[in-house]
């Protein structure tokens, strides 16, 4: 049977509401076809649906399902359900769930925790918003240096169904310090009676609560790991952070900047759930200021009426000139948002950088510069030709460097690069090349007529 007859006889078992017959059914399906399914149902459907599910996969279902359409599914479940299906939850998923829904929910939800999960959760919930404190799971598997190969060894087996990630065993100290972060593989190889610290390497990579959760999503790149051990301030061990954390981390991190460089408020849902109004409010702000920006063109323009009356020709290259100047703008800016936000250039580099991309802005500006002049010859003669030539190298190199230098120095006031959009480089660029088209024009028209 496909996924499609069988998501539609779920729908045919949901009318005859047949529990027992969905459970089965849902049971041959993925996680997330399930979520897809559901959020496709009408309410009293989702209900009886998620109803009907086992709560280890209902717990699945639920973590795949957006804050809004969990928000709706929670409204209608009673408390028990509510309790068993927080229960069920991971606890950093709890956390998440109580950061992101309204207030009266969460309130409820929280009244709904057992004491050690509302723990859990309050700790969670204590780092800052954008940390990896907020997505580290508190479930892991720590050992003493002073144990033996044997005593470890029954310690993780005892701790192992609780545990999300067994592929690796911490040590840590008395007071909870991390020590070491070691394979399970060296457990089982290693003879019993041998001590734990006879196999550490006091060598691992570690994660602060505090970090920004892009951090994680760098250091998981570069160290090739699928857990990283997540550590407080005095270096206590509170948490891990999973690959597949990492992997949501960084498709949230890469569609807000795609949302910014496009001159978007980034969605705090996904583009299914907004609706007409948010999607207004998200793209209106950005779009009035760059208009008011973008009057600064057309004053540039005006008051260089006289020059483009005395050579009408100029004026059939500005579209041609101040676009090309926007597209390097935006191949520039494109470039060093993604080095920063990847790593591969410091904000220390910012000088090396500058130098690089001027050598890549003379080449880029000769080039065109020169494809521009044979133009402007055809279009106006020899002296149009020197304009528009010379005004394409100085435009390309100027606007090359205002795309590399302003991520640089958003970034330096903590502000995220991304908001260096290629919209925004476009109408500074507009600007910039307005002027420096009409200074050379005025210059070389001086020189012609004298």
């Amino acid at each position: 049977m496909t996924q499609k007859e069988t998501r539609q006889q779920i729908l045919q078992l949901i009318e005859k509401h047949q529990c027992q017959e969905i459970k089965k059914v849902a049971h041959t399906l993925p996680v997330a076809e399930l979520a897809d399914l559901l959020m496709d149902m009408e309410k009293a459907q989702q209900v009886l649906f998620f109803r009907a599910l086992s709560t280890e996969m209902a717990s699945e279902v639920f973590t795949y399902l957006d804050p809004p359409q969990q928000n709706t599914l929670l409204v209608n479940l009673s408390d028990e359900e509510a309790r068993e299906l927080l229960a069920a939850l991971e606890p950093d998923d709890q956390a998440s769930l109580l950061t992101e829904l309204p207030s009266e929910i969460t309130k409820r939800l929280i009244n709904l925790l057992s004491p050690v999960d509302l723990q859990e959760v309050r700790e969670l919930l204590g780092y800052p918003e954008e940390s990896v404190g907020r997505f580290m799971t508190p479930d892991y598997a720590a050992v003493r240096p002073h144990w033996s190969i044997q005593k470890a060894l029954q310690y993780i087996r005892s701790v192992g169904q609780k545990v999300e990630n067994l592929n690796v065993i911490y040590v840590t100290d008395d007071q909870g310090k991390l020590l070491d972060a070691l394979k399970l593989k060296d457990f089982i190889v290693a003879p019993p009676s041998a001590k734990v610290q006879n196999i550490m390497d006091y060598t691992y990579i570690s994660l602060s609560a505090f970090d920004d959760r892009e951090k994680a999503v760098r250091t998981m790149q570069r160290s090739d790991k699928s857990s990283l051990p997540v550590i407080s301030s005095d270096g206590v061990l509170v948490g891990l952070v999973t690959f597949d954390d990492v992997l949501e981390i960084a498709e949230e991190e890469t569609t807000e900047d795609f949302q910014k460089e496009a001159s978007v408020v980034p969605l705090d849902m996904s583009y299914r759930e907004a609706t007409s109004k948010v999607l207004f409010s998200k793209r209106v702000l950005w779009l009035m200021v760059l208009v008011v920006v973008n009057i600064f063109s057309s004053g540039i323009i005006a008051m260089h009426e006289e020059i483009l009356e005395q050579t009408i020709a100029l004026a059939f290259f500005i579209p041609l000139l101040i676009d090309s100047g926007g597209n390097v703008g935006a191949q520039s800016s494109t470039l060093i948002i993604r080095a920063i936000a990847t790593g591969d250039i410091k904000l220390q580099e910012w000088f090396k950088t500058f130098l690089k991309e001027i050598s890549v802005g003379v080449l880029l500006g000769v080039s065109m510069g020169v494809a521009t002049f044979f133009l402007g010859i055809l279009r106006g003669g020899i002296w149009v030709g020197i304009i528009v030539g010379l005004t394409m190298v100085a435009i390309v190199l100027v606007t090359n460097l205002i795309g590399m230098t302003l991520p640089f120095i958003l970034s330096r006031f903590k502000l995220d690069p991304a908001i260096a959009s290629s919209p925004l480089i476009t109408t500074l660029a507009d600007i910039a090349g307005l002027f420096i088209y009409f200074f050379i024009a005025a210059w070389i028209l001086g020189v012609a007529v004298a």
